[in-house]
């Protein structure tokens, strides 16, 4: 678990399941109001961290449909109370859960209900603080990052975006000259040195990825 108490919302970053998808609760330490983001397995414990944290828990945030970010959700959600959220374009991945994990010899129970679908450009406010979510299809068609608020805004750039890497397209949905425009357009646009918390792996930087991520790189 990493954990980053910087200038705006506390961060609490979980690696769970199998694939060691980043989980993160970001939450307000004021008004104790939190948002989760890809609650991809382990929902007790990432239960037992919210309530650790003592806050009240508003969405559940997906990035994309894929089981490792969503097979916690159900169990999350019926801890928190919190609306599972993510964009339409994924909703039939979501629903597909368990022959999602079936295709890697894992088993999944039937996705909870939905709650609200997710727009680009929506903002998501926990507290005094909030996300905007960024729409990036490529990864998967209704794939999204979160961009926080705050003196030091982070983005969570799920599968769209690596340390060195970007997201697979061979699978369902997936598009490659999609995701390069997404991460050019809508992901380089940001200040270089803004923070991105990754679906799996390390953090980086927008800034290092121009420079040295070789799939996107400025003049790749």
């Amino acid at each position: 678990m990493t954990d980053s108490k910087a200038s705006g919302p506390v961060r609490r970053t979980l690696h769970v399941g199998p694939l060691q998808c980043n989980c993160t609760i970001l939450f307000d330490p004021e008004a104790r109001e939190a948002v989760v983001i890809d609650p991809g397995d382990e929902p007790d414990r990432i239960a037992a961290e919210i309530r650790k944290e003592n806050v009240r828990v508003t969405a559940l945030l997906h990035t994309h449909a894929h089981f490792d970010h969503i097979g916690g959700s159900a169990g999350v959600a019926a801890a928190t109370g919190a609306p599972i959220r993510l964009h339409p374009d994924d909703a039939p991945l979501y629903d597909a859960l368990p022959e999602q994990a079936a295709l890697f010899g894992l088993s999944a129970r039937s996705p909870a209900p939905r709650g609200a679908p997710l727009t680009d450009a929506e903002v998501i406010r926990f507290g005094a603080f909030s996300v905007t979510a960024i729409h990036t299809p490529g990864h998967t068609p209704g794939s999204t990052c979160f961009l926080s608020d705050g003196a030091a805004p982070i983005l969570f750039s799920g599968d769209t975006l690596f340390r060195r890497s970007i997201g697979r397209t061979d699978l369902w949905g997936g598009d490659t000259a999609l995701i390069l425009h997404s991460i050019r357009e809508r992901l380089f646009s940001l200040p270089a040195a803004t923070p991105v918390v990754c679906g799996h792996g390390p953090d980086t930087t927008i800034g290092d990825e121009k420079r040295a991520n070789p799939f996107v790189r400025e003049g790749a």
